[in-house]
C-alpha cells in the first residue's frame, strides 16, 4: 500500500516521501497515528496545500523535543527491583516502568518513546535510548538495583553481585574426586 509520511518516520522515510508499505503497517500504525495518508491523488494534492503548516508543526516538536533533551540527556534514574542472590530480577523493567520514573522526575516521556530491545531482566547500569522526536535521541542511563544504597554502590562502579568464581582446574580435579570414589563404591559392591 502506498502511503504519504506526515512526519519522518525512522527507517522509513522523510516528510512528503511516497512509500510502499505492507497493508497491516499502514492501517495499524502510520495512518492510526496521523503518520501518513493514503497515496491517493486528492490526498497528495491536499498534503500539498498543507505542506507549510505540517513542516512549521514539526519544526515546533523539534525545538520542544530538543528542549527537553538537553536536559534529559545523560541522567540517570534508580528503579528499586526485587532480584536473586545472582542479580536475576523477579519480574523484569520495562518500557512503561522507565517512562514511570522519567516522567516522575519531570521529564514528559511516553513509554513508545523508550526504545529497548528486550526487557531488562538483571541489577545493574543500562543505557536506553530515547526517542523525544523521529530526529532527535538521546541516551539515558537506568539503575536496576535491589535498594537505594546499593543504587549508590553500582553507580560509583562498585560490584554488588558476588559471583562464586570457579577455576576450572579445580572444579576439574573435583570431578575427578567424584567420579574416581564413584567408582571405588562400584568396586566394593562386586
Amino acid at each position: 500500500m502506498e502511503v504519504i509520511l506526515l512526519e519522518r518516520v525512522a527507517k522509513l522515510g522523510q516528510m512528503g516521501e511516497t512509500v510502499n508499505v505492507r497493508p497491516g503497517f499502514a492501517r495499524n500504525f502510520l495512518l492510526a497515528r496521523g503518520k501518513a495518508l493514503r497515496a491517493t491523488e486528492s490526498n497528495k494534492k491536499h498534503f500539498e496545500t498543507q505542506r507549510a503548516q505540517l513542516e512549521t508543526r514539526n519544526l515546533e516538536r523539534k525545538k520542544d523535543a530538543e528542549a527537553v533533551a538537553e536536559k534529559l540527556n545523560g541522567q540517570s534514574f534508580t528503579l528499586i527491583r526485587q532480584s536473586g542472590e545472582t542479580g536475576v530480577l523477579y519480574g523484569s523493567v520495562s518500557t512503561r516502568d522507565i517512562a514511570e520514573i522519567v516522567t516522575k522526575d519531570g521529564f514528559s516521556v511516553e513509554r513508545g518513546q523508550i526504545v529497548l530491545n528486550q526487557p531488562i531482566k538483571t541489577l545493574g547500569l543500562f543505557t536506553v535510548p530515547v526517542t523525544l522526536h523521529p530526529e532527535v535521541e538521546i541516551q539515558i542511563t537506568v539503575n536496576v538495583a535491589r535498594s537505594p544504597e546499593e543504587a549508590e554502590r553500582q553507580a560509583r562502579g562498585e560490584a554488588v553481585i558476588e559471583r562464586d568464581a570457579f577455576n576450572l582446574d579445580d572444579l576439574g580435579l573435583e570431578v575427578g574426586a567424584a567420579l574416581a570414589d564413584a567408582g571405588e563404591g562400584a568396586d566394593d559392591r562386586g
